[in-house]
């Protein structure tokens, strides 16, 4: 029986459905704030550098995954994979929430973060023409505060759609818990 359960497409969802939520779980409402608060800007910005690719690059991929390995039910008519997603009685409770989590992590992955990076090397570049980094207290150069403006933005955006994806995910997690219990109430 465990050979072939691995053939099946249902446990990868599950398993790649409880990677997305318990990572953008963490690192949104545990990892970041911590860290936030516990070092300093220079170090919190180092740190992140090298955790926002890897965490984009799940919340990117894994609803891809969930959308290829959808699992299908023969009761309701509609097959496993993305024809599956396709159903008109899943677009609300399943399509959306995974296609907005495929979008968004895409976006920031591709757009957000790339454009983020080069504000950060501007801001360094703009940080030793001035004398002063962009962390540092007092005033600043009208150059440093238009970067540090953008930024903000920037991460203003990214930080919603992740707060997106967060909910997206709870969302479709109580679909897949419905559609669970749904099978074992039938058997």
């Amino acid at each position: 029986m465990a050979a072939s359960i691995l053939n099946l497409a249902a446990p990868f969802h599950i398993l790649t459905y409880g990677t997305l939520l318990g990572t953008s779980l963490f690192h949104t409402f545990i990892n970041s704030p911590v860290l936030f608060k516990n070092t300093e800007r220079p170090v919190f910005s180092a740190i992140q550098t090298k955790l926002f690719p890897l965490y984009f690059g799940i919340q990117a991929a894994a609803p891809v995954i969930l959308a290829l390995t959808f699992p299908g039910n023969i009761l309701l008519g509609f097959e496993s994979g993305i024809s599956g997603l396709l159903y008109d009685g899943n677009r609300w409770s399943s399509l959306v929430p995974i296609g907005f989590m495929v979008i968004s992590g895409a976006f920031n992955l591709t757009v957000l973060l790339p454009a983020s990076r080069k504000v950060m090397k501007d801001r360094y570049g703009q940080g030793k023409r001035d004398g002063k980094e962009w962390y540092e207290p007092g005033e600043k150069s009208e150059a440093m505060k238009k970067l540090s403006k953008r930024f903000g933005m920037l991460h203003g955006i990214s930080s919603l759609l992740n707060l997106g994806t967060f909910i997206a995910a709870v969302s479709y997690g109580v679909t897949l818990g419905y559609r669970i219990q749904s099978v074992a109430d039938r058997l």
